[in-house]
């Protein structure tokens, strides 16, 4: 099967880069601060991408798995991860986030502008699976685009952001359109308490928005 991330794969970084600078990285690190990781915990990263946010989280002392069906996205893992010439506790998993089954094990799942490839549906299965691979207590962290709030300008302008981004990702990859989701509604949903909320900006807008919900 071709892997749909052929092209975007080795420029993802790039593209965000132009896209927003450092705020994404910034978003997908924001939880992984002390007060939420501690060293030894076990973490997942689901569809791992370029994973600087990765590499951060093993440099912190975690025991780190990711996983990504995309060969062009691990290639460009694989590449950062030498380039940081440390001796890092990271396990490498190529398959699809659905195929893994180690429930129960992890302290904190993460989903970085992961699920929002996905249409509602699924990515609601998604982030189900998801959660059963945490432990009783385990954070799941889902970061991505902002929800469209604030005045009439601001939520154009978030709308917009949005738009031209899931627009390059469908052209490239096959990516589903959709408007943004509502990530703590679809957490709360799935039993989830959402016990942190971190804001990312851009231009002073609240562009991007990190949630950390804890298993019940």
């Amino acid at each position: 099967m071709k892997d749909k991330y052929w092209l975007m794969g080795p420029i993802y970084d790039a593209v965000s880069f132009l896209f927003a600078g450092n705020a994404i990285l910034k978003c997908k690190c924001s939880m992984l601060s002390s007060e939420h990781l501690k060293p030894g915990d076990k973490v997942l990263f689901a569809g791992i991408g370029h994973g600087k946010e990765a590499i951060y989280a093993a440099e912190q002392g975690a025991e780190v798995t990711v996983v990504d069906l995309s060969k062009a996205m691990l290639d460009k893992f694989k590449e950062g991860l030498d380039k940081s010439n440390k001796n890092l506790n990271i396990k490498i998993v190529h398959k699809d986030i659905m195929r893994v089954d180690n429930f129960g094990e992890y302290d904190m799942i993460a989903a970085n502008f992961f699920l929002n490839v996905f249409n509602e549906g699924f990515m609601s299965e998604v982030l189900k699976h998801l959660i059963k691979l945490g432990k009783d207590d385990a954070s799941i962290v889902v970061s991505d685009f902002a929800m469209p709030e604030g005045n009439a300008l601001a939520r154009f302008a978030k709308r917009a952001y949005w738009y031209t981004a899931i627009g390059i990702f469908w052209a490239t990859t096959g990516a589903a359109l959709h408007p943004v989701y509502d990530y703590r509604r679809h957490m709360t949903d799935q039993g989830l308490n959402v016990v942190d909320k971190k804001h990312t900006t851009v231009l002073g807008l609240n562009a991007y928005t990190s949630f950390l919900g804890k298993k019940s």
